[in-house]
């Protein structure tokens, strides 16, 4: 998909696919073309080139057809604040072509489940940020939908609602909701994502798991270690692939372009020097790392 505003090109054949079941984190700095790729994905705005086809149906040909099949969760509340937790829950219900019945429980459910049964018949008004957020997500999903669509769903919220949004998403998608989740959190994408994709000046510039995401960005890797007793600190420039040896208080900090062989040396010397290990990890880069190191000069 294509999009252009005048002589600027937001998003500039951005091409990729969310598999069946999974979480799919979608990340960018602002201005790379996150919220344009997103709006177009749900039908808000039509692409200048190319489609995105969801559950089956084109966006562009069959909007209606596959807007059906999907919940959205903005980060801004689209709540009707005016009437009730309930109300805007019957309001959705309708429009979605929910039978009363079906209606009345899913609402039930969702409200319970979301901790807001005791507040259906308050206005959303007098809501928090929190509630609000939480409200949507009920709305989102009244119909059971099989996609979601969510931006930044948990930005600002409390640790009470972060914690419960999160256990929600997880309970869907193991019971087989594809999440489309588009964050500024690298935490959260670490924590919920399968894959990640990260967009900069318009384009894709990864699309992996966090994990491999992580480690593609260095492939130098850094190992941990410390032992029980004291060691030579040229007994571990020798080792096999390491080109840096650091002491950071009682422990070891190596840097080696061969983690595998450098931590079956470190046994060797532990059993050498009758030794024992006492911790060892390797540091791996952080998810924001990556992060940053993908999308450096992407900021406009």
């Amino acid at each position: 998909m294509t999009k252009v505003y005048g002589t600027h090109t937001a998003v500039d054949h951005v091409s990729f696919d969310v598999q069946e079941g999974e979480i799919f984190g979608f990340l960018g700095p602002n201005g790379a073309g996150k919220t344009t790729t997103t709006r177009m994905l749900n039908g808000v705005i039509p692409p200048d080139q190319g489609t995105a086809i969801i559950l089956g149906h084109d966006i562009r040909s069959e909007p209606v057809l596959a807007k059906q099949g999907f919940g959205v969760v903005p980060e801004t509340s689209n709540a009707y604040t005016d009437l009730t937790a309930w109300q805007n829950l019957m309001l959705m219900s309708e429009l979605y072509g929910l039978s009363r019945d079906r209606a009345s429980r899913r609402s039930s459910d969702l409200l319970g489940t979301l901790g807001l049964l005791d507040r259906k018949d308050q206005k959303v008004q007098a809501f928090s940020k929190g509630m609000k957020q939480r409200l949507i997500l009920a709305m989102a999903l009244i119909h059971e939908p099989a996609l979601l669509f969510l931006d930044e769903p948990t930005s600002g919220l409390d640790v009470q609602s972060n914690h419960m949004i999160h256990a929600l998403l997880r309970d869907l998608n193991q019971n087989g909701t594809t999440i489309f989740l588009t964050t500024h959190n690298m935490e959260e994408a670490n924590q919920l994502c399968h894959r990640v994709g990260i967009i900069r000046a318009g384009t894709i510039v990864a699309l992996d798991a966090p994990e491999k995401l992580k480690t593609a960005i260095d492939r130098v890797h850094r190992i941990e270690v410390s032992f029980d007793r004291d060691i030579p600190e040229n007994t571990l420039t020798g080792l096999s692939g390491v080109t840096r040896v650091d002491r950071t208080g009682d422990k070891w900090l190596l840097t080696t372009q061969d983690k595998d062989a450098t931590i079956r040396a470190l046994v060797a010397v532990s059993q050498q020097n009758k030794a024992a290990i006492v911790t060892l990890n390797t540091l791996a880069p952080s998810l924001d790392e990556a992060f940053l190191r993908l999308t450096e000069g992407g900021l406009s």
